[in-house]
């Protein structure tokens, strides 16, 4: 058991003095240019849910801010595009679940400071503008206009200066019957 608490003790002091040399992010201005495969799901409340979503395209596009290597701002604007498979084998009952928007907003990033591969989350708010289609057994909705959101990111950022990203982002629609997301690959390139 003595051991255990050695390896531990090791581990740690390690950690806290080795931590210094990593760089998860880099301080200064960036841009981050993002494409992915874009999916939006319904709300479901009912008890037996037909799984319908729409799946597309997601790009988005950031202005970072890096405060420090493990914390950064980083103001936003993408789009959104997904459609309802018409396959009656996927769809049996033309259920609809569609999202074709433009996305703004802001989000604050948290990121681990570990070379070449950086785990980060992320969480903001945001609006989408756009029209947002929803028709289930349990619901009918059509919305065109403005609708708030709050994004949440999960994923890595990879490479020796942590400049190549893979995530997964869920925008959690505030006042619709809709979710909408994305799974990501992105590239970060300074601009000072």
């Amino acid at each position: 058991m003595n051991s255990v608490f050695r390896k531990i003790f090791i581990i740690t002091i390690f950690a806290l003095f080795s931590s210094h040399l990593a760089k998860a992010q880099t301080e200064g201005n960036f841009i981050k240019v993002s494409i992915g495969y874009g999916s939006s799901s319904s709300n479901y409340e009912e008890e037996n849910p037909e799984i319908i979503d729409g799946t597309g395209f997601f790009a988005q596009g950031e202005y970072i801010i890096g405060v420090t290597k493990w914390f950064s701002v980083r103001p936003y604007a993408g789009v959104i595009f997904t459609s309802t498979s018409e396959d009656p084998v996927k769809n049996p009952k033309d259920y609809k679940v569609e999202t074709n928007a433009f996305l703004l907003g802001g989000k604050v990033r948290l990121c681990a400071p570990i070379p070449w591969v950086a785990p980060f989350i992320e969480a903001g708010v945001g609006a989408a503008i756009g029209s947002f289609e929803t028709y289930t057994n349990q619901v009918n909705e059509k919305k065109s206009g403005i609708v708030p959101h709050i994004p949440i990111s999960l994923g890595l950022a990879l490479g020796p200066k942590n400049n190549i990203e893979i995530g997964v982002t869920f925008y959690g629609n505030l006042s619709g019957e809709q979710g909408f997301g994305a799974f990501t690959a992105g590239y970060t390139f300074p601009i000072d």
